[in-house]
C-alpha cells in the first residue's frame, strides 16, 4: 500500500552530500521521477547502507536501499529505472521510476615522479579533468614555471613517504601512478601506498624492475591480494614509445579502471 510522509528539506540532503564528498565517500542520490505520489522526493543512500530521506513507503525505501548497492557496483553515473525492474513484488509502485545519480568526489590522480613520463601524465590528466598532484624529491622538477597549469598541485619533498601519505590519505577515489627514477624511490612510494584503499595503483618499469620492487614489498608481509592489485608494468599495451605516448597508455588504463572499460578495441566485434 502506498503511504506518504514528508521528505526532509533539500538543504539537509545537500549538507549530507557535502559531508560525504569531504570524507571521500560515495553514495547514490535517488529521485522519484514518476510515481502516484511524492514525485520529486529524494533518498540518499550511502555506501554503508545508511539513508537520509524517504519516499513515504518503508518497503520501497528498503528495496531501493538494497538496489543502491548494485548501482554503485556499476560504472554508471546516472540511470533511470522502473521499480518493477528490481522490486517486482511492490505492485503499487511497479510503473514508478527513479533516477539514480552516483555521488563521489571529483576524480583524483597522484603522480610520484616528475620526470618526462610523470610530467606528461600530469598535464594530460589535468586536461582530461582529473584533480592532479605531482610529487618529486627534486624541487627543480616541480616548479610553476615548468607547470603553468594552476590546477596541478606541485609537491617538492625530502621524504617520499610523508608526501605520498599526505597526498593520498586513505586512498579512496584516488588513482596513483608511481613513475619515479629508480628502485629505491619506487619502493619508498609503494610502501606508503600498498595498504591504502586506492582505486588504482600502477608502477612503471619493465617486468624485471617491477618484480624487484614487488618482491621487496612482499618481504614486509603485506597481504598478497594487495600486491595483485598493483598494475605493474603500468598502463595499457599501446606500443607506446615516447613519454607522451606512455602517459596516454597510463591514463587510458586509469580511465578504463574507473569507468569499467575492458581496454580492448571497440571494432573487435567486426572481426569476431
Amino acid at each position: 500500500m502506498i503511504e506518504s510522509e514528508t521528505n526532509p528539506p533539500a538543504s539537509e540532503i545537500a549538507k549530507a552530500i557535502e559531508r560525504l564528498l569531504a570524507d571521500g565517500a560515495i553514495a547514490v542520490l535517488v529521485t522519484l521521477v514518476a510515481a502516484p505520489v511524492n514525485v520529486g522526493a529524494k533518498l540518499l543512500v550511502e555506501e554503508t547502507g545508511a539513508i537520509r530521506g524517504s519516499f513515504g513507503d518503508e518497503d520501497l525505501n528498503r528495496a531501493i536501499t538494497r538496489f543502491a548497492g548494485r548501482f554503485l557496483a556499476t560504472a554508471d553515473e546516472a540511470h533511470t529505472f522502473r521499480i518493477s525492474e528490481f522490486a517486482p513484488e511492490l505492485a503499487d509502485w511497479s510503473e514508478a521510476q527513479i533516477l539514480c545519480e552516483r555521488i563521489e568526489p571529483e576524480p583524483r590522480i597522484v603522480i610520484c615522479g616528475a620526470g618526462h613520463v610523470g610530467a606528461s601524465l600530469a598535464q594530460l590528466a589535468s586536461f582530461v579533468g582529473y584533480r592532479t598532484t605531482l610529487i618529486d624529491d627534486r624541487a627543480e622538477f616541480v616548479t610553476r614555471e615548468r607547470f603553468p597549469d594552476l590546477k596541478i598541485e606541485l609537491v617538492a619533498t625530502t621524504s617520499w613517504t610523508e608526501a605520498v601519505r599526505e597526498a593520498i590519505g586513505n586512498g579512496r577515489g584516488i588513482s596513483i601512478a608511481v613513475v619515479t627514477r629508480g628502485h629505491n624511490e619506487d619502493e619508498e612510494c609503494m610502501q606508503a601506498i600498498i595498504t591504502t584503499n586506492a582505486d588504482y595503483v600502477g608502477l612503471i618499469g619493465s617486468k624485471r624492475r617491477t618484480n624487484i620492487v614487488l618482491d621487496r614489498l612482499r618481504q614486509g608481509g603485506p597481504d598478497e591480494e594487495l600486491l595483485r592489485r598493483v598494475h605493474a608494468p603500468i598502463g595499457l599495451d599501446l606500443g607506446a614509445v615516447t613519454p607522451e605516448e606512455v602517459a596516454l597508455a597510463i591514463l587510458a588504463e586509469i580511465v578504463a579502471r574507473r569507468r569499467g572499460g575492458k581496454g580492448g578495441s571497440l571494432s573487435a566485434w567486426r572481426r569476431a
